[in-house]
C-alpha cells in the first residue's frame, strides 16, 4: 500500500502529535511526582508508576501513526480512555487529550483512514429505501350505496339470575 504522511489526514496527524506530547507529559508528570514526594510516594502507593507507564505506551503508539510509509496500526481507544483516567493522579491536560482523541477517532475521515492503512474494507453507505407506490395498480373497487350492509347494534348483556343459597 502506497501511503505516504502527505496522505495522512490532519485529524490523524493532530492525534499523533498529542499522543507524543501527552506521553512525554505523562512521563514528565510521574517523574515530577516521585521528585516532589522525595520517593515516599512509590514506597506508600505507586500512583507515579501509572502515568509513566502510560506514558511509554504512548510514545510507542505515537511513533508508529507519525512512521513513514506509516505502519498498519488500529485506533488506540483504550490508550484515549487510560489518559482520561489520568485525572485521578491531578493530569488535567491528559484529561482534555484523552477526550479530543475520542472525538477524532469517530470522524469518518479517521476511520476510513484506519481502514485503508490496515486492509479492511470499508462498507459503503446503504440508502434508505424510498417509498413508492407503482402507478399501473387498479383503485379498488367502490361498492354502490344501496349494497351497503346495515350496521348492526350490539344487544345488551343479559343479566343471569343469582342464586341464593
Amino acid at each position: 500500500m502506497n501511503t505516504s504522511s502527505q496522505t495522512k489526514p490532519s485529524l490523524v496527524m493532530a492525534i499523533a502529535l498529542m499522543t507524543l506530547v501527552n506521553g512525554i507529559f505523562n512521563i514528565l508528570w510521574g517523574v515530577g511526582m516521585i521528585g516532589g514526594t522525595f520517593g515516599l510516594s512509590l514506597i506508600c502507593f505507586p500512583v507515579p508508576l501509572f502515568p509513566i507507564v502510560l506514558g511509554g505506551f504512548e510514545i510507542a503508539y505515537a511513533i508508529k501513526l507519525l512512521a513513514n510509509p506509516p505502519q498498519p496500526v488500529q485506533p488506540s481507544q483504550a490508550i484515549a480512555i487510560l489518559e482520561i483516567v489520568t485525572v485521578f493522579v491531578g493530569n488535567v491536560f491528559s484529561l482534555v487529550v484523552g477526550i479530543l482523541v475520542l472525538i477524532f477517532y469517530n470522524d469518518a475521515i479517521v476511520k476510513d483512514y484506519f481502514a485503508q492503512l490496515n486492509g479492511t474494507p470499508v462498507p459503503a453507505p446503504v440508502p434508505a429505501p424510498e417509498p413508492s407506490l407503482p402507478a399501473d395498480l387498479p383503485a379498488a373497487p367502490v361498492p354502490p350505496a344501496e349494497s351497503a350492509p346495515e350496521p348492526v347494534t350490539p344487544e345488551p348483556p343479559k343479566r343471569r339470575p343469582r342464586k341464593v343459597a
